[in-house]
C-alpha cells in the first residue's frame, strides 16, 4: 500500500534543467535524467487516496497509483509492466503529455502540489529501455486477417502494436519520407529525441507491423486499392490543417509562415545533421525559413508556440516576441472559473521561455508591415479585450494603444482548424464536419463500413494521451469487426470528452 506520509516528509521535486547556455547550443533534451533516488521520493508523495483521481484527468486509464507505489518500493520490472499495460509509449507522453493527471491529483485539493506523475513516468519508460529494452511481443499465429494504418502519429502507432500483437497483419501507411508523424517532424529535439521514436519502431516491426513511407494514400496508391488489400483501414492522419489570419493586411508578405512550416524545416535540419547530412532549413520549394539573425514574432500562447520560441533561440535569433491575444493567466488555480480535478487556466512557463524572448499578451495584430519589396519588416500590434457574446469570441482593439515591433519572420501559432482536405477522403467516402474534423459512430467507423477513424483526426487537435487511447480504443473495435477472438482495451468511446466543470 502506498506511503500515506510521503506528501508530508518530500515536497514536489523535478530534475534540474540544463544550463541555458548549454542547451540552447544543442538540440538535446532539456530534463536530464532525475536519478532513481529524486524519483522514488517523488513517488512516495502519491498519497493513499482512496478514489485516485488522477485516473480521471487521465484518458488513458493509467495505473498511476499502482506504478507510483512499485517505483516507491524499487519494484521496477513490475513499474513497467504496470505502466504499459495501458500505455503503448509512456516514453512520449511523459514527454510531452501537459499532464492533466497532475491536475486531478488530490493532492492539489489540499493546496498541495501534485505529484510529479510524468516524470515518474518517463523514468519506468527509461527503465524499461535500461532494462533490457523493449522486448518485442510477437503472436505465435496470425488471425489471417489484414489491416491498413493511415498516419504513423501516436493514434496509428497505438492502433498498429494492438491489432498486430492480437495476431492481424498490419500495414502503416505514411505520406512522409519517415514514421513518426508530427512526432518525428513536428516536435523539436529538445522535448523528444527522435532514438525514442526509432526504439519503438524497431519493437513493432519485430511484432510484424510493416512500414510503408512516401506512400500518400489517395494520391499515390487509391482508396480502392487499399481496400482490396486490407480487410479494414483506420484512418489516422491528424489535424494538421493550420489556422490563418488571412483578412489581417500584409499576410502575403514573404516571411509570414504558419508555424508547423518552421517546426518541420528546423526538424529535418537536424534529422539531416544526426546522419551526417548537413542540411539548411528550407520550405518545400527552397526558400530559406531559419531564424538565424532574424527578429522572430511568433503569434499564439500555446505549445506549438513554445516550440517555435525554443527553436529560434537554438537557430540563433536576433530577438524574439510572442505574442497572446488574452490576458496574462493567473499563476494559480481559479477554482471559480476551473474547480479541481479540471484542467486550470493558469499561466504556464515552458523551459523555452526561460531561455529568452519577451511574452506579450492581450495584443493583436493589426496589420503586417511591408519593406516595401513584398517582405514583412514588422508587425503592428494593438492592445484588445476579448469577451464571448452568443459563443461567438468579440476582439476590440483599445484606440491609441497601437505600435510596431520588428519582424523578419512571423510565426502563425494560433491553432488547427482540424484534418486537411486531402483526396483519400473523397475516395473513402467520408467527409470532414463543421470542426474539420472526421466523425465517427459508437464504434469507431466513418461513413464508410470498415473504414475507421482515430486520432486527432476525429477529435481535432488535442493530446498526446488522447490519442494514444482514441488509436487503442479503434483497434479494439476493429478487432470485434474483423472477428477477432476475446477483447482488446477500450479506455474511450468516440464521445468521451475531457473531465471538465458543467
Amino acid at each position: 500500500m502506498p506511503d500515506p506520509n510521503g506528501f508530508l516528509r518530500y515536497d514536489r521535486r523535478l530534475p534540474a534543467r540544463r544550463p541555458v547556455a548549454v542547451r540552447i547550443s544543442d538540440w538535446r533534451e532539456v530534463y536530464p535524467p532525475a536519478g532513481e533516488e529524486l524519483i522514488r521520493e517523488q513517488a512516495t508523495r502519491c498519497m493513499d487516496c482512496g478514489i485516485p483521481f488522477c485516473h480521471d484527468g487521465c484518458p488513458l486509464g493509467n495505473r498511476i497509483p499502482d506504478w507510483n507505489d512499485l517505483v516507491r518500493t524499487g519494484t521496477w520490472d513490475a513499474a513497467v509492466e504496470s505502466l504499459h499495460a495501458t500505455n503503448n509509449f509512456p516514453e512520449f507522453t511523459g514527454r510531452l503529455c501537459p499532464a492533466p493527471c497532475e491536475a486531478a491529483c488530490v493532492l492539489g485539493l489540499g493546496g498541495q502540489q501534485p505529484v510529479t506523475i510524468k516524470q515518474v513516468e518517463v523514468e519506468i519508460a527509461d527503465a524499461a529501455v535500461a532494462r533490457g529494452g523493449l522486448n518485442p511481443r510477437p503472436v505465435p499465429a496470425s488471425t489471417g486477417r489484414s489491416v491498413a494504418v493511415v498516419g504513423s502519429g501516436p493514434a496509428g502507432l497505438a492502433a498498429a502494436q494492438q491489432l498486430a500483437r492480437a495476431g492481424h497483419a498490419v500495414t502503416v501507411y505514411e505520406r512522409d519520407d519517415a514514421i513518426g508523424g508530427l512526432l518525428r517532424y513536428g516536435i523539436p529535439d529538445f522535448k523528444l529525441e527522435k532514438q525514442h521514436i526509432d526504439r519503438r519502431l524497431a519493437q513493432l516491426a519485430a511484432e510484424g507491423v510493416q512500414f510503408r513511407t512516401g506512400v500518400d494514400v489517395g494520391v499515390d496508391v487509391t482508396a480502392e486499392e487499399l481496400r482490396s488489400r486490407h480487410d479494414a483501414v483506420l484512418l489516422a492522419c491528424g489535424a494538421l490543417q493550420g489556422r490563418d489570419t488571412p483578412e489581417t493586411p500584409g499576410r502575403q508578405l514573404r516571411g509570414v509562415h504558419q508555424a508547423m512550416t518552421h517546426l518541420v524545416a528546423a526538424n529535418r535540419v537536424v534529422a539531416a545533421a544526426g546522419g551526417g547530412r548537413p542540411a539548411p532549413a528550407v520550405l518545400p520549394d527552397g526558400t530559406p525559413i531559419d531564424a538565424a539573425g532574424r527578429h522572430v514574432v511568433i503569434i499564439g500562447g500555446g505549445d506549438t508556440a513554445a516550440d517555435c520560441l525554443g527553436v529560434a533561440h537554438r537557430q540563433g535569433a536576433a530577438g524574439v516576441h510572442q505574442l497572446d491575444l488574452y490576458p496574462e493567466p493567473p499563476h494559480g488555480r481559479d477554482a471559480a472559473r476551473d474547480p479541481w480535478p479540471t484542467w486550470p487556466w493558469v499561466l504556464r512557463n515552458y523551459p523555452a521561455h526561460e531561455e529568452g524572448g519577451e511574452r506579450v499578451f492581450a495584443v493583436a495584430v493589426q496589420e503586417f508591415v511591408d519593406d516595401g519589396t513584398g517582405q514583412v519588416k514588422g508587425v503592428r500590434i494593438a492592445e484588445v479585450t476579448v469577451e464571448r457574446r452568443d459563443g461567438r469570441r468579440i476582439v476590440t482593439a483599445l484606440p491609441g494603444s497601437e505600435r510596431e515591433l520588428p519582424a523578419d519572420l512571423v510565426l502563425l501559432a494560433i491553432g488547427f482548424e482540424g484534418t486537411e482536405e486531402q483526396p483519400l477522403l473523397a475516395q473513402f467516402g467520408v467527409v470532414r464536419n463543421a470542426r474539420g474534423a472526421v466523425d465517427a459512430r459508437p464504434d469507431w467507423q466513418t461513413d464508410a463500413d470498415g473504414v475507421f477513424v482515430a486520432g486527432d483526426m476525429h477529435r481535432g487537435a488535442s493530446l498526446i494521451v488522447w490519442a494514444i487511447a482514441e488509436g487503442r480504443a479503434a483497434a479494439a473495435a476493429i478487432h470485434s469487426y474483423l472477428g477477432g477472438v476475446g477483447s482488446l482495451p477500450a479506455p474511450v468511446d468516440p464521445a468521451r470528452q475531457p473531465l471538465a466543470a458543467r
